[in-house]
């Protein structure tokens, strides 16, 4: 199922799940009596509660909700339009981190920022690199993103300037939950990892070119990436995605063993599109991607990640990093699209874009599709201002 909080007008958030092109408020079906477990979690204002309960609360609750809406399609008050609702961050995020986990993405921004004939770093077949963002500025699909300030230093600049990002980007990436709290200095092994996954959502990692490539060194992502990041409000359970189980890339080197998974399908065959709408004019689909493309897979990064024995909580949020593939069609972010702005891009109206412009909104979206079976994540949207 796909769980989100959402709020009619004038009253409290609350728990729902996305049934088409409806919401179900889960507070409803609990004062109908549909659930034989502690319902007052979908009262609650995010997911954390809920998802705290454990995977054997969230199958019953699954099947639960099933059953309900197979004998009551009718029950109006428990039914409202996606229209009709406004959409809020589903989780209390209380740690976010991004990774790297794309090789044709590690390996286009390599050259760009570093030696073209050494773009990939020795360490990155060796372990999912990645690092701790800002939870405080992650923010629901629909919200503005303000071009954020930063210091610039370009070629032939003696000093840097603080200054308006010029090179305003976006990054197409696939997010998941912490669906369980581990224990600290205790690691979570390779074969337990996706018992702490909860579910999946688009993510797009919002990031400014210009301030990232003054600043990154010695220590990484600073300014360019904490001014926002936009999370889809549906989060998708990892049990829907059985279907859509696919192998990965071949990993060379062969991981270390705590990083060698005995899953013979870990990675997930997700279609990924994203649009880029200027002010007052037509959208441009301008990548088509797909998650089959990432290197490292979720169960990987979480293994690394505790593998020091840093413990992780419900609702930490872990997004994947920009997921491109192997052509310019594919490319997750304007930086690999333009390739670093030498090549803007042409969009339906005429316009062209190497990087954002204010009033441009960009919009990712992602589904499933196999033997008959189609699933929509939905999507996420933010416009620059």
């Amino acid at each position: 199922m796909q769980y989100g909080i959402f709020s009619y007008p004038n009253e409290s958030p609350r728990v729902g799940i996305r049934h088409g092109d409806r919401v179900v408020d889960l507070s409803v079906l609990a004062e109908l009596d549909v659930f034989d477990f502690d319902s007052s979690v979908f009262y609650e204002p995010f997911l954390n509660e809920f998802i705290a309960l454990g995977k054997e609360i969230h199958e019953r609750a699954r099947t639960q909700v099933q059953s309900w809406l197979t004998g009551n399609a009718t029950h109006l008050e428990a039914y409202l339009s996606v229209d009709e609702v406004t959409m809020h961050l589903p989780v209390r995020i209380g740690d976010y981190t991004d990774f790297y986990s794309s090789i044709e993405h590690a390996t286009n921004v390599g050259k760009m920022f570093r030696d073209p004939e050494n773009a990939l770093l020795p360490n990155w077949r060796h372990l999912p690199v990645g690092y701790h963002g800002r939870a405080s500025s992650i923010v629901v699909s629909g919200t503005d993103v303000k071009r954020p300030f930063g210091q610039v230093k370009t070629n032939g600049m003696d000093a840097p300037e603080f200054r308006p990002t010029e090179r305003l980007d976006f990054e197409l990436e696939m997010a998941f939950i912490v669906g369980k709290d581990s224990t600290l200095g205790e690691p979570v092994s390779i074969d337990e990892a996706e018992d702490y996954i909860f579910g999946i959502a688009l993510f797009n990692d919002w990031s400014a070119r210009d301030i990232q490539k003054w600043e990154y060194v010695p220590l990484g992502p600073f300014l360019g990436k904490s001014f926002a990041s936009s999370l889809s409000p549906w989060i998708t359970e990892l049990v829907d995605l059985e279907p859509f189980r696919t192998a990965g890339p071949l990993q060379s080197p062969a991981p270390l063993p705590y990083l060698a998974s005995r899953v013979e399908r870990p990675n997930l065959d997700l279609e990924l599109e994203v649009t880029l709408t200027p002010k007052n004019g037509t959208p441009t689909v301008i990548s088509r991607s797909n998650t089959k493309f990432l290197y490292w897979s979720m169960a990987q990064q979480l293994t690394h990640h505790t593998s020091n024995g840093c413990n992780i909580r419900v609702g930490d949020l872990m997004a994947s990093g920009t997921i491109s593939g192997k052509d310019a069609s594919s490319y997750g972010s304007l930086l690999e699209i333009s390739e670093g702005g030498r090549k803007p891009l042409t969009l339906k109206d005429g316009s062209e874009r190497a990087f954002l412009a204010d009033g441009d909104t960009v919009t990712l979206r992602a589904f499933g599709e196999r033997d008959g079976n189609r699933i929509e994540l939905g999507e996420v949207a933010g416009r620059v201002v």
